[in-house]
């Protein structure tokens, strides 16, 4: 991937991405952990990764930033975890990268921290409930839930990687 770079600086025919990489994550379950590992890595090969609490500007309202952000990427990561599926931003900026990717064939690779995917594809356990409380919320409406259940189901159907206690 770190040829990505050199290749989105020299070609004035391929459009001019910002970020090599795209992580997608609930911080709660994985940023001091398998995230923070996965970003120094990635830094460390050259690798241009977009990790929300290094690259946002102050002042600058979050979901549009994550959403341009996106745009702006070659390939995204996405690392579903127990409570990914609880926040709203997650699961926002899932249906994001699965659109784009419908449109303009960006990369995705999803990694199941401590999860089963098939509990991804069937919204079982905390899926479920993380659904339900959505449920409750007002902003929420059926045609959002349904766009979300789509990109899990979307994500879950890509060749992924497993992390259990590695």
């Amino acid at each position: 991937m770190a040829s990505m770079s050199a290749q989105r600086a020299s070609s004035s025919s391929t459009p001019r991405w910002i970020y090599d990489v795209f992580l997608s994550f609930y911080g709660q379950d994985t940023r001091n952990s398998f995230t923070d590992h996965l970003y120094a890595a990635l830094i460390q090969k050259d690798i241009i990764a977009f990790r929300d609490d290094e690259k946002l500007e102050p002042g600058k309202y979050v979901s549009e930033e994550l959403l341009i952000a996106i745009e702006a990427s070659i390939c995204a990561v996405v690392i579903i975890s127990e409570n990914y599926a609880s926040s709203k931003w997650c699961l926002n900026e899932l249906a994001k990268i699965v659109e784009r990717r419908r449109e303009t064939g960006l990369e995705v690779f999803p990694v199941f921290y401590h999860v089963d995917p098939s509990d991804v594809r069937e919204q079982k356990k905390s899926f479920a409930k993380a659904f339900a409380r959505h449920r409750e919320d007002p902003e929420v409406d059926e045609a959002k839930m349904m766009t979300w259940r789509d990109a899990l189901r979307d994500v879950d159907n890509t060749v992924g990687w497993h992390a259990h206690d590695r």
